[in-house]
């Protein structure tokens, strides 16, 4: 097997066919079937079962789909091994929740350019479960979740204790407002409705939005409540208008950490990160 039959084949699954495939990996249609009939002749399997021009992974396509992953990640872990015996270069992809990309990644990853010039960095948010798929499927090197993270393919290593505070704004009262919340998969989102339900509140009565800034904006004007981080309050341009309150210790403290892959192997830009991030928190 090719590893381009690989990547190809991982391209026609993540962008659900051939056309878009081709798109994504700047080739024609022709070349991505070509190479798919390659690798279906060589492994003596159907990959996909063929409904019209739709295609749906069949069940060798599925084992095949975890094993590709797993070796083009080996494939990109051993360059990047490779290169840091001398000039470090490469890619370094940090999955974040938003709350901590905004508090604590930009002082880590001047850290890392500074000690790894080579290496590229991208930067991904989303919600910690969403951010922990990621990583499993060996598409993120690392991510900072909240935690504890207890996962047979994951190692955790906590950073710091992130406190949740309630925030509501002035003349406003939190108990008969919605609950503004992140989307589902945030750990912020799971305390902030056990929260609401130890205060009585209605659990349909809730907004979601997709940014940090979103939240906190529409809070600041009196639209509603929400458990965010104390530091991102503090931070936050909307400061001025926003009352915070505390909540119990079993809802406010939040270990959040860094995880990434038992089976992968260390990368020194990676090590750099997580002493920056530690000596920030």
């Amino acid at each position: 097997m090719e590893l381009v039959a690989l990547r190809t084949f991982q391209a026609v699954v993540e962008e659900g066919g051939i056309l878009a495939a081709a798109r994504k990996l700047n080739t024609v249609q022709s070349n991505v079937t070509a190479r798919i009939r390659r690798l279906e002749e060589e492994l003596g399997a159907e990959l996909f079962f063929r409904k019209g021009r739709g295609l749906e992974l069949a069940p060798p396509g599925r084992v095949l789909l975890d094993y590709s992953r797993r070796l083009l990640m080996l494939e990109r872990q051993t360059a990047a091994a490779v290169r840091q015996v001398g000039e470090a270069t490469g890619e370094l992809r940090i999955g974040a929740m938003e709350t901590f990309a905004a508090l604590h990644l930009p002082r880590a990853l001047k850290a890392v350019r500074a000690a790894h010039p080579g290496i590229e960095l991208r930067v991904f948010t989303d919600t910690s479960a969403r951010l922990a798929d990621r990583a499993i499927q060996h598409k993120l090197d690392c991510a900072c979740i909240a935690g504890p993270v207890i996962h047979p393919e994951l190692e955790f290593s906590e950073l710091l204790v992130e406190e949740l505070v309630q925030v509501h704004a002035a003349g406003h009262d939190p108990l008969q407002q919605p609950l503004i919340l992140f989307r589902e998969g945030c750990a912020y989102r799971t305390r902030a409705l056990a929260w609401q339900r130890s205060q009585g509140h209605a659990l349909a009565d809730a907004m979601e939005f997709g940014t940090l800034e979103g939240i906190l904006g529409c809070v600041a004007v009196g639209l509603g409540w929400t458990l965010m981080p104390r530091r991102v309050v503090e931070q936050s341009p909307h400061a001025a208008d926003l009352v915070v309150e505390t909540v119990p210790p079993a809802i406010a403290a939040v270990p959040t950490g860094m995880i990434r892959l038992r089976e992968a192997p260390p990368l020194a830009a990676l090590a750099t990160l997580a002493a920056a991030l530690q000596e920030g928190a």
